[in-house]
């Protein structure tokens, strides 16, 4: 007896691969331009200048985005990279009025 197969379901929509794939959340740059693919990215990358492409921590930018887009990792991995080098002469302060404060004698059940 012969059964009927039922087609499977294919998506109409087809997501991107490699360097077209778009981040979860843009990258934001400044004059109010955004990087929204990998391949976005790459080219922002390959526009700056040589001395500044080979510092470590745009080394690892582009790593990132060449693991992600060939090997189809998380985009996360290329945003954080990309986010860290962006930033990467902003010094990280810690600022002791954003964190409430603890302190005081712990008020245990036999002591009241």
């Amino acid at each position: 007896m012969c059964r009927s197969r039922k087609p499977a379901l294919i998506s109409l929509r087809k997501k991107p691969q490699g360097w077209k794939r778009p981040f979860e959340d843009h990258i934001p740059l400044l004059r109010g331009r955004q990087l929204v693919t990998l391949k976005d990215a790459a080219s922002y990358i390959m526009k700056l200048p040589k001395a500044e492409q080979k510092c470590p921590e745009w080394q690892a930018a582009t790593e990132a985005l060449i693991l992600v887009a060939e090997h189809n990792g998380p985009t996360m991995f290329a945003r954080i990279g990309m986010m860290r080098a962006l930033h990467r002469h902003v010094e990280r302060v810690f600022a002791p009025s954003r964190k409430d404060h603890h302190w005081g004698r712990r008020k245990l059940a036999r002591d009241r």
